[in-house]
């Protein structure tokens, strides 16, 4: 049903699905995704309230999916005075992870987040209080912290492209049986080597014991807290589209324009191009 040269302004994702990416090069539209639009310091303006949706609800879901009644290993995250709450490892220290780790100190659980950047670490050991626990990301740390969780929330992200697997297949048969793994990053492919799409209807797997979370759309869950959080992020850049002249506009919103992954048959978005070994165009030699 889409048209040549229509806009369209939401999440795409498009390094995790090569047909949705083929199909929308072949209608020549012009691809925006909120995922990859950036404000001068990097960070993610319409990724952000989703993550932090995301995040928080990832150490909910973990906790239900430890219960004996749905399969896990029957233990209270925070636990109670005289027995160990149960140990989380967040992998990725950006907006899912700071708040899957909030919610999960919150509930008392003993919490180690990884992550590749010293001075992030640095800042979430400077801004988390309780049982948090900080490691640089590399094979070692990582398999260790794998093994002696019970919960591993999966919070890397890299923009626009496909996220690295750092949780290997046997790493997570390392885990204790009951164990849950919930994927945040499944959305860019997933960072846990064994995760794959699943739904909300559908949302758990398990493989060598441990309890599998891979759903695509974690925020859909709560979708009243979810419009509120996306329309106030996105309002304003979408009047933009409606009252001017989209080259104009992207010509001197510097930010909008890193969100264009698709440019009239032109993939603009470099990871995307890389991850699926085709031709990449600047768009400012389209514009």
């Amino acid at each position: 049903m889409l048209s040549e040269n229509q806009i369209i302004y939401t999440y795409l994702h498009l390094a995790s699905d090569k047909k949705l990416t083929k199909a929308l090069l072949s209608k020549n539209v012009i691809a925006i995704a909120y995922e990859t639009v950036e404000e001068s310091d990097g960070s993610l303006p319409l990724l952000t309230p989703m993550s932090e949706v995301a995040g928080r609800m990832s150490v909910q879901i973990a906790s239900h999916y430890l219960e004996s009644a749905q399969g896990g290993r029957g233990k209270l995250l925070g636990g109670v005075p005289g027995v160990r709450p149960a140990n989380i490892s967040i992998v990725g220290g950006g907006t899912v992870g700071i708040n899957a780790a909030k919610i999960a100190l919150g509930m008392g659980a003993n919490v180690t987040i990884i992550d590749i950047n010293p001075a992030r670490l640095r800042y979430l050991d400077d801004v988390l209080h309780g049982n948090i626990n900080t490691l640089t990301a590399n094979r070692h740390n990582i398999a260790n912290a794998v093994r002696s969780s019970d919960v591993i929330i999966g919070a890397v992200l890299i923009p626009g492209a496909l996220a690295p697997k750092l949780v290997t297949n046997q790493m997570v048969a390392s885990m204790k049986s009951g164990s849950v793994i919930v994927d945040v990053a499944i959305d860019q492919g997933g960072c846990i080597e064994t995760i794959k799409p699943t739904s909300h209807s559908d949302p758990i797997y398990v493989i060598d014991g441990v309890i599998h979370y891979g759903v695509t759309n974690i925020p859909g869950a709560v979708p009243r807290t979810s419009t509120y959080a996306l329309t106030n992020a996105t309002l304003p850049t979408i009047v933009d589209l409606a009252n001017n002249d989209l080259t104009k506009l992207l010509s001197t919103h510097k930010g909008l324009a890193k969100g264009v992954n698709l440019y009239k048959g032109k993939i603009t978005c470099k990871p995307v191009a890389d991850t699926f070994s085709l031709s990449y165009t600047p768009l400012d030699k389209l514009i």
